[in-house]
């Protein structure tokens, strides 16, 4: 991602957990913890997938210290892949590790995923708000409502979609964020993986921050 990117494995329930994190700018004090979920590990999807990464990168600028993870069977992580619910108890093993780390354990804590990666995190938070843990906003992109049971979140979670992602057509996000009264930014022209659109989705969080 960076020069900065630091690296490291935790032991999750089947094995290391590959993880790395970077740090706001030097001399900025953070603002809280973040954490960034990938897409689809059976299509290719790692933590450094370029929509991860765009998100990872915002947050940091926006002040949080800011975790990923491969999941299951991917890079340097253990396990194969156990469609999304083995996933669930990898990032709850991450984030009781950022948790634990000097200075993070009552800090602001931002939940953020892409396509696959936001059908993971929307059962995390509400296992972690059911055991009394307190997320302090979500960013979702490509929100994959029409291929997984997404949960229900926070109504301050900022869903971002593109107009012409054929991955997860809109309609799908629409109704899943219908009963929520949930509203749904969209990038006109932009497909699944935002190819030539990630600035706009970087300016659309850093102006939902302000």
């Amino acid at each position: 991602m960076n020069a900065q990117t630091q690296k490291f494995q935790i032991d999750g329930p089947v094995g290391k957990i590959e993880c790395a994190f970077d740090l706001p700018d030097a001399g900025t004090a953070p603002r809280g913890i973040a954490l960034v979920a990938h897409p689809h590990p059976l299509f290719g999807g790692t933590m450094d997938n370029k929509v991860a990464q765009t998100l990872a990168r915002t947050l940091v600028q926006l002040g949080y210290i800011t975790y990923r993870s491969n999941f299951r069977g991917v890079g340097e992580t253990a396990g194969t892949h156990d469609n999304g619910i083995g996933e669930q108890d990898d990032l709850l093993a991450l984030i009781a590790h950022m948790r634990a780390q000097p200075g993070q354990a009552d800090v602001p804590l931002v939940l953020a995923g892409f396509s696959f990666g936001t059908f993971v995190l929307s059962h995390v938070a509400k296992r972690y708000r059911e055991a009394g843990g307190v997320v302090e906003r979500m960013v979702f992109v490509g929100t994959a409502a029409s291929r997984w049971e997404v949960a229900p979140v926070p109504e301050n979670t900022l869903v971002v979609h593109g107009e012409l992602d054929d991955t997860v057509p809109i309609l799908s996000v629409f109704e899943w964020a219908r009963p929520q009264e949930m509203p749904v930014v969209v990038i006109p022209g932009a497909e699944h993986f935002l190819h030539r659109k990630l600035h706009i989705l970087k300016r659309i969080i850093v102006d939902a921050w302000r």
